[in-house]
């Protein structure tokens, strides 16, 4: 007999930080070991909630201490290079008088910056495009590669 544990989906698990300024501009960040740019947070590490792991990553990252206010989006994304994964976008709040403190991890990455949301897709990828549009539609939600489920 089988072991029904063997088709279990086993994702990959990733938090990430979302803030914004006063003008509505998503806080970016460029990692030393890829050409495109992302939002702060990283893998979900055993026995650590996505919501801890976006903390961490945040002070690992930025150099703050701050917490996730909110849950915006949950997006499925599995991929036959990486794998499945399972990215969790949290609401960090405005950064205001903040940004003064920032101190990137400098192995990691080596700048930031403020984007407009139509601006994406000239600095990330994508599906990340696609799940930071979608989350800014209003949240929680659920996406699929970064897209809203279709309606059909």
């Amino acid at each position: 007999m089988s072991d029904p544990s063997e088709t279990f989906a086993t994702p990959r698990v990733a938090a990430g930080a979302l803030f914004l300024d006063e003008a509505g501009r998503i806080l970016l960040v460029h990692p030393t070991y890829k050409d495109t740019w992302d939002i702060p947070g990283g893998y979900v590490e055993r026995g650590e909630s996505p919501a801890a792991a976006c903390r961490r990553e945040i002070a690992e990252e930025l150099g703050l201490d701050r917490d996730p206010v909110a849950l915006l989006s949950v997006d499925w994304a599995p991929s036959d290079k990486e794998g499945d994964k399972l990215l969790f976008v949290f609401d960090c709040g405005q950064l205001g008088d903040d940004t003064e403190r920032i101190r990137l991890a400098e192995d990691e990455l080596d700048r930031w910056e403020w984007v407009d949301l139509g601006d994406l897709d000239s600095y990330v990828i994508p599906r990340l495009a696609r799940r930071l549009r979608s989350t800014a539609e209003g949240g929680p939600r659920y996406l699929e590669h970064g897209g809203a489920l279709s309606s059909t």
